[in-house]
């Protein structure tokens, strides 16, 4: 019987975190709905354990209308006191009103440049960084294209999104592909 081998991070016990490593991590998402999600959930995520995110990824896609960006963006502060009492999703005002504030960015991305996967992937000229990793341990924790994409962010009015969160979201969506090596999924897009 061989072993499947995953990246040192992901708890072998934790079928939820296996799943999300062995169909999601680090696979390229072109989707705006879905890049939306995503970044919706790495600024959720800030001071807490993904685990955390992951057991409430179905109340956030229930609370926030699918990630729908068009939908979220006409949210008013009446869903953002609804959304307060929600214990689907984490209940912090400032993460609820950065997510209804960043589906209005990521609108007008979508008007200006015709999509907010262009505008992404533009940040890695349109591939994957491959990282050279053996450990988790060796992964920085930012590097120059999430400063770069964490400004220009900050600069259209994104919120929650420093260079860490960035850094987090471009493993997530595949902008990186940061699985060591000896996973099974490194180099897998």
């Amino acid at each position: 019987m061989s072993v499947v081998r995953r990246c040192d991070w992901v708890p072998e016990d934790n079928p939820l975190y296996v799943a999300y490593h062995d169909e999601e991590w680090g696979v390229p998402v072109h989707d705006d709905r879905e890049l939306f999600e995503l970044l919706t959930l790495e600024g959720a995520q800030a001071g807490l354990a993904w685990i955390t995110i992951l057991r409430k990824r179905e109340g956030y896609r229930e609370a926030f209308a699918g990630f729908d960006p068009a939908a979220v963006a006409r949210f008013a502060p009446r869903d953002v006191e609804r959304l307060m009492a929600d214990e689907g999703i984490v209940r912090n005002r400032l993460k609820i009103e950065s997510t209804v504030n960043n589906a209005a960015r990521v609108l007008q991305v979508q008007e200006e440049l015709g999509s907010f996967d262009a505008y992404l992937w533009s940040f890695v000229e349109g591939a994957p960084i491959v990282g050279n990793w053996r450990t988790s341990a060796e992964i920085p924790a930012e590097t120059g294209e999430s400063k770069a994409l964490s400004k220009d962010l900050k600069r259209r009015g994104f919120r929650f999104v420093g260079p860490t969160v960035c850094y987090a979201f471009m493993q997530a969506v595949g902008l990186v592909d940061d699985h060591v090596a000896g996973c099974f999924r490194r180099g897998a897009g």
